[in-house]
């Protein structure tokens, strides 16, 4: 229980770059308010160079690190070594409440920790549903499972709090914030060095980067583990297709996953077109997003963060648990037919029309002040200030 007129203890639990992205502004407005918030930051280490790297971009570094990754390790190994780990962590540092974030492993494994401690749980980018629990596998049933366990619910979205709602959610609890990628990628547009600047880019062989010039650029990432590996093996094919076109360029950021790699390097290895590269900083990688044609992805994070620089969004997935892109247009679901995607990608290089149809409209993702309005929305949980307004209803 916390002390009165003490600063709110935080703890933000992060696995995976996504995560490590999505939270960063939420640390750094946390640390910027140190009379209300003593934060601080716990790495699963599910994901670990590529957490580091991304929480590097903004200066910031895990104050604990559980170190639970083994090569090859199974979902269920990710997951009980997390809690475990948590539950040390917990035990040692008693926070007032944890924070998780979107639907991976650690957010399910960090919900259930606190859960067993008793601590109360905020969920950053709650409500968020295909509804399929094994499309995308495993993160749906992650979100649904952290769902049940916490106490606070960051909705991004009008949908995903009507998703919440449809679930049985008590409606206090639930807070319309936005999407603190739209935070992440403002804040890296503004700061981001450009992609020759700072640490080079490499390729996934190990060699420097050309990046090529006079071609527009298809920037592409895809390692879900549900298009493993027939679905991945069809878009890298119509990847292929695309180059062969003469006239674009692939920018792949490449998965470290072997499972992924085993299937890209056979398939584009030998275009000079396909780029492979290893996955960038974030300030790099927005960069590559600001001075791309397209972004083709399976990423759920880049569905958010590719509108907000005004780029067209074609999602190589049989389903999305952000149906607001679709909806507003500045996203296609695309699937994973090899013709399908050559098609609709096609459209979008040589129709005018139809490309601006997809630029020229505003994200639905939020608007750059999503950390603090859940900072907000938590100080009101421990009645410390008002609740604040919903993002629809700011002017």
């Amino acid at each position: 229980m916390r002390t009165v007129g003490t600063p709110v203890r935080l703890m933000v639990v992060a696995g995976t770059r996504p995560e490590a992205i999505k939270l960063a502004p939420v640390v750094m407005a946390a640390r910027s308010r140190p009379e209300q918030f003593a934060c601080q930051l716990v790495a699963t280490g599910q994901h670990r160079h590529m957490l580091r790297q991304a929480l590097s971009v903004f200066s910031l570094a895990p104050d604990i690190d559980l170190d639970i990754m083994q090569e090859r390790q199974t979902l269920a190994q990710v997951a009980c070594r997390s809690i475990e780990g948590l539950d040390n962590v917990l035990r040692e540092h008693t926070p007032d409440i944890v924070f998780v974030q979107g639907d991976t492993l650690a957010v399910a494994a960090g919900a259930m920790a606190a859960y067993f401690h008793q601590v109360p749980v905020g969920h950053v980018e709650a409500g968020l549903r295909t509804g399929n629990i094994y499309d995308p596998f495993p993160e749906e049933m992650n979100r649904r499972l952290a769902g049940k366990l916490c106490t606070l619910h960051f909705a991004p979205t009008e949908q995903a709090r009507s998703n919440l709602l449809a679930e049985g959610t008590v409606p206090d609890t639930i807070y319309l914030t936005g999407n603190t990628a739209t935070d992440a990628v403002r804040w890296a547009a503004e700061h981001a060095a450009c992609a020759d600047e700072g640490d080079p880019l490499c390729t996934i062989d190990g060699g420097p980067v050309a990046l090529p010039t006079g071609l527009r650029w298809i920037v592409v990432t895809a390692h879900r583990r549900e298009n493993i590996p027939d679905r991945l093996e069809r878009i890298c094919v119509a990847l292929r297709r695309l180059c062969a076109r003469g006239d674009v360029a692939v920018i792949f950021a490449v998965h470290p996953n072997p499972a992924v790699r085993e299937i890209v390097r056979p398939v584009l290895g030998d275009v000079d077109t396909a780029v492979l590269i290893e996955p960038p900083d974030y300030a790099q990688f927005a960069h590559l997003l600001a001075q791309s044609a397209i972004v083709i992805t399976d990423s759920g994070g880049i569905q958010e963060e590719a509108p907000s620089l005004g780029k067209p969004v074609l999602v190589v997935r049989e389903t999305t648990e952000r149906p607001e892109g679709v909806a507003a247009g500045v996203a296609k679901l695309v699937g994973t037919d090899t013709e399908t995607i050559v098609m609709e990608a096609t459209r979008l290089l040589d129709d005018e029309s139809a490309y601006a149809s997809m630029v020229h409209r505003a994200s639905p993702y939020g608007d750059g002040r999503c950390s603090d309005r859940i900072l907000d929305a938590t100080l009101h949980h421990f009645g410390l200030g008002p609740r604040p307004a919903d993002i629809a209803s700011e002017g």
